[in-house]
């Protein structure tokens, strides 16, 4: 297994991959972007962002995405966004998805970004996808109907506890 930042070589087996991961997801009448995303938007999404994946034998697994305060798409709180996790179907059920996220949180966002916190958002009306961030530490903080086809849950973690509340009093000034 290899874990690494994607390259504008991957496009189209990243697009490939989100596109059948997010299958089911739209098969419940939930829309990310991630399900019909083409390969410009890709272009666009790789140059404002920190695209992780993790792959075997050559082949993607699963990918994750930091979105940052100054990119295109930032996340509504101030703190980087994580998005765009997908497995690829295939793989399912057998830990990559989890291994790659378990590896940015500790050696990308703890490590070398020195965050205090993360945030994330899902469809509130996703049957499991809650429970999942839930299980993994994060607590929901809020929610807002961005779309017509679902609510969106916002969910932060605190990463370095020291750092958060150095943050939020600089932030609430």
């Amino acid at each position: 297994m290899n874990f690494r930042l994607i390259s504008c070589s991957d496009i189209p087996a990243y697009q490939q991959l989100l596109h059948r991961a997010y299958q089911a997801t739209s098969q419940l009448g939930i829309h990310f972007a991630a399900a019909t995303v083409e390969p410009k938007e890709i272009i666009h999404h790789i140059d404002s962002n920190a695209v992780y994946i993790i792959e075997k034998d050559n082949k993607l697994i699963s990918t994750l995405s930091i979105r940052f305060p100054w990119g295109n798409n930032p996340g509504p709180y101030g703190l980087p966004h994580l998005g765009w996790f997908a497995t690829d179907p295939i793989y399912k059920g057998k830990g990559y998805g989890n291994a790659l996220w378990d590896w940015v949180e500790k050696e990308v966002l703890i490590n070398q970004l020195k965050l205090p916190a993360v945030t994330l958002g899902t469809a509130a009306n996703h049957p499991w996808l809650a429970n999942i961030y839930r299980k993994k530490g994060y607590q929901q903080i809020g929610q807002v109907n961005l779309t017509s086809d679902h609510t969106t849950l916002y969910f932060e973690k605190i990463l370095n506890h020291k750092n958060y509340s150095e943050w939020k009093k600089r932030s609430h000034q």
